[in-house]
């Protein structure tokens, strides 16, 4: 298995925990879970290709172009850090977060293989505590992981003009679960509900089991 089709199988549902907090019994054993599956994804010639820095997030195949080239970039739940490795090399400055220690190595380890630690940096952090605190950013990328509790601190983390880019799994075009996103959830959340600021949609898509949506805040 692949680091990208491992990352991609199974969804992140901190928001189905019932208020669990990052220092609860169901935060160790998300983090033991993920340790042990970014663990056994560590085989060199699959993981990290030695030719390629980073990829681009699958999900957003055909909208790569309205992702920012200079910057900085928050990616939330980094994983290994492909995406964000594939950012820096596009010339942001990326912060990555994680709940599995194991994947932050991999991600510290893999951006300095590429030459790319200056324009990275990886943390480990519970995200039933909410975002980590610091600047706004011009990108908000959040990949595969849905907790409906923080969208409103994506936005806030934005600066103005900054792009949201987030994908989650959907029950459009997909048997429906508790960990998937009801049909227009995210444009609902993010274009029709913002209180305080304004997301301009760019490019919002829902089909076989994946909704994205890209955003520019305005104010």
């Amino acid at each position: 298995m692949t680091l990208a089709s491992a990352h991609a199988s199974l969804v992140r549902h901190y928001a189905s925990r019932s208020g669990a907090s990052g220092s609860g019994v169901v935060s160790d054993q998300d983090r033991r879970r993920w340790d042990t599956k970014y663990r056994d994804t560590q085989r060199p010639t699959t993981a990290h290709p030695t030719d390629q820095v980073g990829q681009p997030p699958q999900s957003f195949t055909g909208f790569i172009n309205l992702f920012p080239r200079l910057g900085t970039a928050l990616d939330i739940a980094c994983g290994a850090g492909q995406h964000s490795l594939w950012l820096a090399d596009r010339g942001m400055s990326v912060e990555g977060f994680d709940i599995s220690q194991v994947a932050i190595g991999m991600a510290t380890r893999s951006a300095a293989r590429f030459g790319l630690q200056q324009a990275t940096s990886f943390a480990t952090h519970d995200l039933d505590d909410g975002l980590p605190h610091g600047d706004p950013v011009d990108l908000v990328l959040c990949h595969l992981f849905r907790d409906p509790t923080l969208y409103p601190q994506l936005v806030e983390r934005l600066a103005p003009g900054g792009i949201l880019a987030i994908a989650v799994l959907s029950e459009v075009g997909a048997q429906r679960g508790r960990f998937r996103a009801s049909a227009g959830e995210l444009h609902t959340a993010f274009i029709e509900t913002t209180a305080t600021h304004t997301l301009v949609p760019l490019a919002v898509q829902e089909a076989n089991g994946i909704a994205i949506l890209i955003a520019r805040r305005t104010t």
